[in-house]
């Protein structure tokens, strides 16, 4: 049972984009009193940790326009409404990294921005690698690079990987493998 709720009185759209809408909420808190709240609603997106038998990971270096910067990532792909997270994964290791898996193994879900935002991120982890062909999306451009995983866990620690789902999926990937659960 929830202890705390806020419960959605009013909703007004301010704002509607190709990859997000923006609301405006009344919500009644649960003293009584009401709050605005601005909610950036998204469809979600997967994302996929390529793991080789070798030890190492796929990760792609790609410029991301609203941080200014060009960041390590695990491949990844916003979702379009209702498409199936798992097959939208599988597709994203293909057109980013060129290769496809025989085995997946689900590492959860994260919700990247609580405060005001409802995306959720699945992810997931690929092995039994092998060649397929890459093929990204007209207006991506991006570098896939095989990274050992103990070094990618080193740069998520050091701080030199800042995006949250990779942050995610190479701390929890690595944790399992090193407790063998997978």
């Amino acid at each position: 049972m929830e202890t705390h709720f806020e419960k959605t009185l009013e909703s007004q759209t301010v704002y509607e984009g190709r990859v997000i809408t923006v609301t405006r909420d009344t919500a009644l808190l649960e003293d009584g009193t009401t709050a605005l709240r601005d909610v950036v609603h998204h469809h979600g997106g997967a994302c996929i940790l390529p793991y080789y038998e070798d030890g190492t990971i796929c990760m792609v270096r790609q410029f991301r326009y609203a941080m200014q910067q060009e960041l390590w990532e695990l491949p990844a792909g916003k979702l379009e409404a209702g498409e199936d997270p798992f097959e939208a994964a599988k597709r994203e290791l293909t057109e980013e990294c060129g290769v496809c898996a025989d085995e997946y193994i689900s590492l959860g879900e994260i919700y990247p921005t609580v405060g005001y935002d409802t995306e959720v991120i699945y992810i997931w982890a690929a092995r039994g690698l092998h060649p397929a062909p890459m093929h990204l999306d007209a207006d991506e451009f991006l570098t896939p690079e095989r990274v050992p995983l103990t070094k990618a866990y080193e740069m998520v620690l050091s701080g030199e990987i800042k995006d949250a789902k990779t942050v995610a999926g190479i701390l929890k990937f690595k944790a399992l493998l090193d407790d063998r659960k997978i």
